[in-house]
């Protein structure tokens, strides 16, 4: 199956387009002759230059490149023992543009995927296999959290083969604990047919139906339990839960009590 998302592609577009402004800026600010830039720029130079501008930008074939050497005399004065004369001076310009034809032949190849599955078309349709691909459980992801930031099983530093089976068995379980949270609470956001909002640093107001497991967690973050000793008494203040804080608890089941009864004392500052 050969399918074009038309929301992905705008998207692309978008960024292709910015990529390509952003080159054709850089490139025509070569330009510009002034304190520090000499008169007449190397050729070689300059196109090594532009080239590295279209490489970066992805723009090799889509932009239009032009170099174009300009002479002229420029009088000089008679100076001391030297008598008046004439100076040969020569510059070097480039303009760029875009290729609109090689554009357009770009853009109709973004947004495409290729799917391929077993089911035959009469048991699984065009679009009943779309939304399933994008609903699609990935293996690797979960590969990912193992061995990436949120478990950090690699690099690893044991030599001992026993260590290393206990720190794999160990980080399993943060692994299953993760997958859980997150799978708990979008099941609760699915059936309420809600979302959750102040997840997205950044942007407090985003809400989502499916929150990632490391972002619920992150939530909590400035979380503070203070003793404070006046003589032979203690004091405590916890800081108190936020609304979007209680949600999650209450989306995972996890009554607020498991918080608070921290700090049976006081909620509010000393």
């Amino acid at each position: 199956m050969v399918i074009r998302s038309c929301q992905l592609a705008q998207a692309a577009e978008r960024g292709l387009r910015g990529r390509l402004a952003k080159a054709q800026a850089e490139i025509t600010a070569l330009n510009t002759r002034g304190r520090g830039r000499r008169r007449g720029p190397d050729p070689s130079a300059l196109r090594e230059a532009v080239d590295a501008i279209s490489t970066r930008s992805r723009g090799q074939g889509l932009l239009h490149v032009r170099y174009t050497e300009r002479f002229w005399e420029r009088p000089l004065r008679r100076y001391g023992g030297r008598d008046a004369t004439m100076r040969l001076e020569w510059d070097v310009q480039v303009t760029v543009s875009l290729d609109e034809e090689a554009v357009a032949a770009a853009v109709r190849e973004l947004g495409w995927r290729v799917y391929a599955t077993t089911q035959p078309s009469a048991q699984l349709s065009l679009q009943e296999a779309v939304l399933v691909y994008r609903n699609e459980y990935l293996v690797e992801r979960a590969m990912g959290r193992l061995k990436g930031r949120p478990l950090s099983l690699t690099p690893m530093y044991l030599e001992r083969e026993d260590h290393a089976t206990g720190l794999i068995r160990l980080l399993s379980l943060g692994l299953r604990v993760l997958t859980l949270l997150e799978f708990a609470v979008r099941r609760r956001l699915a059936t309420a047919n809600t979302t959750l909002a102040g997840l997205s640093v950044g942007n407090p107001t985003r809400a989502t139906a499916h929150p990632t497991a490391e972002r619920l967690l992150e939530a909590f973050q400035g979380l503070t339990l203070t003793l404070i000793r006046d003589g032979r008494r203690r004091r405590r203040h916890l800081t108190s839960l936020s609304r979007g804080q209680q949600r999650i608890l209450a989306f995972l089941d996890f009554p607020v009590a498991i918080y608070t009864r921290l700090c049976p004392d006081s909620h509010k500052p000393p």
